[in-house]
């Protein structure tokens, strides 16, 4: 299970300090490169296994880009941004920290397609703690060469996750299961010609009480979809030479043009445009 595959990264990196090495720090800069990463929220990108080569504006350099290595961490602070160039296979953790939730999601960089094999929320509840350790890593991101701290910081911060989830493990309603369950179908399903009432009938829920747990959780049903749909996607758009019609009857849309549509109003390009901005920036670093 997904929930569980998050809960036993946590454990392994809480129970075996050594795992955690370096710490980078990534501040907020106005302008954004193309294809980067940004949100209103602080974020932890921990490396799992593998390298992965990332960009990010450290406090008072230009932009910073290095091979991060198994066990490197980068805190993102909010509105901040960075840049992972998925290249060479390499698994990562990331945690989001919003206001109301925390977000995990675990990823796998192989075969020139990125795997989403783990991904939770989990509600922020009880003291904030999670609060302190966040304002304590934005503190010490003015003296990056405080490591020592800073991994202690961050075992800190993993730890109070690991709590979280293990209090909504043992108290998770019958309701956020079946959402859990919902989800996971969709992600491994979306190429299928899936609705609001096919995915409740298999079930055995009504399509309103499907749509109560999407809204109770944060989204719409057809918000998650299209959003799963459409991250699959752009990993087709950047790893095979698809024609767009075919590209979007494999992420389960039979309308190519509905498809396109939404693909520019998610990303504000078009499939096409999509692809070759990919492209030519491959052919750029290549150079």
């Amino acid at each position: 299970m997904r929930f569980t595959e998050v809960v036993t990264t946590l454990k392994t990196l809480i129970s075996e300090p050594q795992l955690i090495n370096r710490i980078f720090f990534a501040s907020s800069q106005q302008t954004v490169p193309e294809l980067a990463y940004k949100v209103n929220f602080p974020r932890l990108e921990v490396i799992l296994e593998g390298d992965l080569y990332m960009e990010w504006k450290p406090g008072q350099a230009n932009i910073n880009a290095q091979n991060l290595h198994a066990g490197d961490v980068l805190f993102v602070p909010e509105k901040a941004w960075n840049y992972p160039h998925w290249e060479k296979p390499v698994t990562t953790l990331s945690i989001l920290f919003g206001k109301q939730q925390i977000g995990f999601s675990i990823l796998k960089w192989e075969d020139r397609q990125l795997i989403n094999i783990g991904r939770q929320n989990v509600a922020r509840l009880g003291p904030r703690v999670g609060s302190y350790l966040l304002m304590a890593l934005n503190e010490l991101a003015a003296d990056p060469r405080e490591q020592e701290t800073a991994q202690w910081v961050v075992k800190g911060l993993l730890s109070h996750c690991l709590d979280l989830l293990s209090s909504r493990l043992q108290t998770a309603s019958r309701s956020q299961a079946l959402f859990s369950a919902v989800c996971e179908y969709i992600d491994e399903c979306y190429y299928e010609p899936l609705s609001r009432e096919s995915v409740a009938q298999a079930f055995y829920v009504s399509p309103n009480y499907l749509s109560h747990l999407f809204k109770k959780n944060g989204s719409g049903f057809n918000e998650y979809l299209n959003h799963t749909r459409l991250e699959h996607a752009k990993n087709l758009l950047k790893g095979y030479d698809l024609k767009i019609k075919e590209l979007a009857h494999a992420c389960g849309y039979e309308d190519s043009n509905y498809f396109c549509r939404l693909f520019r109003k998610m990303t504000e390009r078009s499939p096409s445009d999509y692809r070759r901005h990919y492209h030519s920036q491959l052919t750029d670093k290549e150079s």
